[in-house]
This record gives structure tokens, C-alpha cells and sequence, in this order.
């Protein structure tokens, strides 16, 4: 079966999402959203570059909507909630990577996307590397325990080649370190953990008490130059973040990001790239993703590198269409989709 996929939006994730739906063969793109006006009316291959796929980016979501794709693929950088409600309503199912798992993070948005699912009769899936994928791997880890006290799942990580300060500055990068509005804006800008965070607590079949939140920082010694903006000397250029679910105060589901910008970090915490996932019970099961580029990979600087992440984030939601278009209409998780599989995946 042929799947017909509009591209909404081509920025650092969504251009590895065009070129792996375009060599997919069960996969057709069929449309694209373009999000700025510079981009409309250009085939979609040059603005991701590759080849001219014969599709012109369009910012009119009407003439979107009205080829019927089975699946929008959705990766801007944040989720408008009229949007995919608008997208929904109209019968095309939404594969996402823009800071969707569950939506319990999008306060009453949740109600109004479940809303146009049965409007629509259409289905919403949200993944990624992390939250994503990283918790697919910690659930499948947890199936052979006769006992689970705890889930931890670890992403380590310097970004010091990752220039995105509309998503960093957020999160509390380049802050002063006594500024006391810090807590409150890492646990905004991560909320998307706390749908993990149920994620998790669905595949255990628990209901958790509260979900917390807790966060702590490092500031750098001197300025760092990330290309586009700067943190100044004695700013915050480390982030550590725990999002965890608790029962009777006792911590089930621990979810921790630390993440780092330049070489003069104090404390000079230790990152190795990649994800830990440990699952503790019987028996206690620990496993560790590293990342490296394949033998023909070119790249030159770490910016080059982060290419590696921006698929890692695409392919989980791309893999998942088959399934997504499948389910029942509403909000569907790993918990409720077949295992996604790379079919398609292997260049021969």
C-alpha cells in the first residue's frame, strides 16, 4: 500500500523527514507547507537539497488539505494547537515530532485535538529520539522483568553545535544563575516530558501520583560563541533536567536530560553522547545507544554531525505511518500502535 504524505514545514528536522519519504517506496509525497513566504512556490527537493521531487511548497492549507493525504508528517519546531486541530477535522492523520507524545502537556489543547480526531475520524501520533524512541526502548527493556521498581531513562549531550536558540533560550541557556525564574521556564520548555513521563506510566499500567519536575545548572567560566547568539561569562551553559513520576512519594519513572554548551562549563559536568536506558528489577536491564555516522558519512564541524540527530527525530513518526493510519481515530501512543518497522529502510 502507497501512503500519500504531506510535508508540513522543511526546517532542520523536516528536511530529513522529505528525503526519507522520498526514497521510501510506499511512501508518495503528494504536498508541503511552506512556513515562510520565501519558501512557497519552490520544489520541495531544492529547499531540502535534493533532487527536484516535482512538489511545490505551498502555504495555502486549503489546497493542502484538499489532496487527501492519508498522513501529514509535522515537525515545526512547536505545535500550534488551530493548526492540527485544522488538520485533524479534515480526515488526514498527523505523524509528529514537534513536541507531542500524549498532549497531557498542552493543558485543555489535548481535549480540543481528541475532539477533532472524532470530528475527523483521524489519528495523532507523537514521537522523536527523546521523548520517543528512547521510551519504545525502555518498554520493550521492561517486558522480560517479572518485576520493575524503576525506569530511568538518560540523554547525555553537548550541544555546543547546535544552533537553535529559539528552542535553547527557553529552556533557561544564557540565563543568570540566580535567576529565580529559572525552574519555571525548564519545566515549561521540557513539559513534553511529562507526556513521556504517562507514556511510561501507561506501559506499566500505573497511574502516578504527581509528576514532578526538578532541574539544576552549571554556568560557564568564560563567553561562548554559539554562531548566532552568545551566553555570557557566569550564565547558565549547563542544564540538567529529572522529570519523574512518583506513587506514595516513591519515584517509578525518571526521565533526565543533561545538557551542556562550550568547553568552560563549572561544574565541568561529564557528557557522553547518547542515551542510557535502565530498567531496575528482575532482572535489572541497562542499555546504551551511542550515535556514530555511518562510513560514508561527510561532515566537518559538530553542526555537521547534528544532521545524525535530525534523522534519529524524523524516522520514529515517518516509521509509524503505516500503523497511524491503521488505528482507531484519537490520540494513539506506542502503547496502542504495532511495533513501527523499518521496512523500505534498506538501500540495495
Amino acid at each position: 500500500m502507497t501512503f500519500r504524505v504531506v510535508q508540513w514545514t522543511t526546517g532542520n528536522v523536516g528536511r530529513q523527514s522529505v528525503e526519507a519519504i522520498v526514497a521510501h517506496p510506499d511512501l508518495e509525497l503528494v504536498g508541503c507547507f511552506a512556513w515562510s513566504p520565501d519558501k512557497a512556490g519552490r520544489d520541495v527537493g531544492e529547499l531540502c537539497g535534493i533532487a527536484p521531487t516535482g512538489v511545490l511548497a505551498t502555504a495555502d492549507v486549503d489546497a493542502l488539505l484538499g489532496l487527501k493525504p492519508d498522513c501529514v508528517v509535522y515537525n515545526p519546531m512547536w505545535p500550534d494547537i488551530d493548526e492540527i486541530v485544522r488538520i485533524l477535522e479534515s480526515g488526514a492523520n498527523i505523524v509528529s515530532t514537534a513536541a507531542f507524545i500524549t498532549g497531557h502537556s498542552l493543558g485543555d489543547g489535548r481535549r480540543r485535538i481528541a475532539e477533532a480526531c472524532a470530528r475527523g475520524q483521524s489519528s495523532i501520533f507523537g514521537s522523536g529520539i527523546n521523548p520517543g524512541f528512547a521510551d519504545l526502548v525502555a518498554i520493550v527493556s521492561a517486558s522480560c522483568c517479572d518485576r520493575v521498581d524503576k525506569v530511568v531513562v538518560t540523554e547525555t549531550a553537548d550541544i555546543s553545535g547546535y544552533d537553535s536558540p529559539a528552542t535553547e533560550l527557553p529552556v533557561g541557556f544564557g540565563r543568570p544563575m540566580d535567576d529565580p525564574e529559572l525552574p519555571r521556564m525548564t519545566a515549561s520548555a521540557t513539559a513534553v516530558f511529562e507526556d513521556a513521563v504517562r507514556l511510561l506510566g501507561d506501559a506499566l499500567g500505573v497511574e502516578f501520583d504527581e509528576v514532578v519536575c526538578e532541574a539544576e545548572y552549571a554556568r560557564t567560566t568564560q563567553d561562548v560563541d554559539l554562531g548566532s547568539w552568545q551566553i555570557a561569562a557566569n550564565h547558565v551553559a549547563g542544564i540538567a533536567i529529572s522529570w519523574q513520576g512518583r506513587i506514595g512519594g516513591r519515584t517509578i519513572v525518571d526521565l533526565r536530560v543533561r545538557w551542556r554548551k562550550g568547553q568552560t562549563l563549572d561544574p565541568d559536568w561529564e557528557i557522553n553522547t547518547g542515551y542510557v536506558i535502565e530498567v531496575q528489577g528482575r532482572p535489572t536491564i541497562r542499555t546504551q545507544i551511542d550515535i556514530a555516522p555511518p562510513a560514508d558519512f561527510e561532515w566537518k564541524t559538530l553542526g555537521d554531525f547534528m544532521v545524525l540527530g535530525m534523522v534519529m527525530t524524523a524516522l520514529p513518526a515517518l516509521n509509524a505511518i503505516p500503523g497511524v493510519v491503521a488505528a482507531a481515530p484519537g490520540i494513539v501512543t506506542y502503547t496502542d500502535l504495532p511495533l513501527p518497522l523499518p521496512r523500505g529502510r534498506v538501500r540495495i
